[in-house]
């Protein structure tokens, strides 16, 4: 097991990562001190994994309510979340009571709004099961739902006590959800991390193997480039957007097709191949850079381009996007593998040619 921290002051939390840890409960134990949780999850994980967890912690005294959810991106909005408010107010869940997230990001991020809105706020757990959650949306704070018109759009950062990432989960993991996993893993080599980078690229088969050393090492260097960017830039003035590479691109391709028609990860290794582009086109990427990309991506077969919208939509999707400012789309950009930037000056003759150069 590796514990790394997130750095936010009297706010920091340890991140956990290892195989089997959902075996034992002592990680969590000293995190519910009032011998009380509630578990949150869906109706695809809590089968896997519920059941162990609650047995585990009742048998060390704690009181384990749960509430199981459906699966999937179409859920993550405000019903799914009244459903939460039902069930917390019938069993008179109080403010010292957890609330434990089991599953993807999906139910990371509604938990993690639930508990940040819930009696003005309860403490909360991430127990990310999926690889995107546990390299990405597990660690940060940021939670929330969608909205008809925006993904992400509502919601608040609220950090929580801890997160633990047992590798384990990855092997009821469809392939398809691991893939879109180490799309958000990519991103990390390309913003600023160029060794990382260029070990997934000599490693990237293993991934897909599911070798658990190359999980362990993937899953911790990118929770570590995550943690030191929040803790520099938590609430996302400044570095922490830089995240967000492929993500405008991405949010609008997942609006766009309905929510859960691309996964997530999907959508963000076909924007990220339209950053490339753009990038090539502002004059910072080589072909040769763009190629490289390209590669990477096709070899963990993820997407490279995006589905057939007209560009007007793209255009009006991405207006939808948490980045604007000032009524100007702002783009997260790479001036050179393993640096990104953020700009608001594209030309929108040159995004029109990005647009219409990488859509299926």
């Amino acid at each position: 097991m590796q514990t790394l921290k997130v750095g936010l002051a009297e706010r920091s939390y340890p991140i956990y990562v290892g195989s089997g840890m959902l075996h034992t409960c002592e990680l969590l134990l000293p995190y519910l001190l009032d011998n009380r949780a509630v578990i949150i999850s869906n109706t695809t994980v809590a089968p896997l994994y519920l059941d162990q967890l609650k047995t585990n912690l009742e048998a060390n005294g704690v009181r384990c309510d749960s509430i199981i959810l459906q699966d999937g991106e179409k859920y993550k909005n405000s019903d799914s979340m009244d459903a939460i408010y039902d069930s917390l107010l019938r069993s008179h869940s109080e403010r010292n009571t957890p609330l434990i997230a089991l599953g993807g990001g999906v139910i990371g991020d509604m938990v993690g709004f639930a508990a940040a809105t819930y009696l003005r706020g309860v403490p909360f757990i991430q127990i990310p099961t999926t690889l995107l959650a546990q390299v990405d949306s597990s660690v940060g704070g940021k939670t929330g739902i969608n909205h008809p018109l925006g993904k992400n759009m509502i919601g608040a950062f609220y950090q929580p006590l801890m997160v633990l990432a047992d590798t384990q989960t990855l092997d009821t993991l469809p392939d398809r959800e691991l893939r879109a996993g180490i799309s958000e893993v990519i991103k990390y080599g390309l913003i600023r991390d160029l060794p990382f980078l260029e070990w997934l690229e000599q490693n990237l088969e293993k991934l897909l193997a599911r070798d658990k050393e190359a999980h362990q090492y993937a899953i911790a260097r990118s929770c570590q480039n995550k943690a030191e960017v929040v803790g520099n830039d938590e609430r996302e003035s400044g570095e922490r957007a830089l995240l967000n590479l492929g993500h405008t691109f991405g949010h609008a391709i997942e609006n766009g097709m309905g929510y859960g028609v691309w996964l997530h990860g999907e959508a963000v290794a076909a924007g990220t191949m339209m950053a490339a582009d753009l990038s090539h086109r502002m004059g910072w990427l080589t072909g040769a850079d763009v190629a490289r990309v390209r590669d990477i991506f096709k070899r963990a077969n993820l997407p490279v381009s995006g589905p057939s919208m007209p560009v007007e939509k793209y255009q009006e999707l991405m207006g939808l996007d948490k980045k604007v400012s000032a009524g100007k789309v702002r783009f997260v950009l790479l001036e050179a593998l393993g640096r990104a930037v953020m700009t608001g000056d594209v030309p929108e003759s040159t995004l029109k040619e990005t647009l219409e150069a990488c859509c299926d």
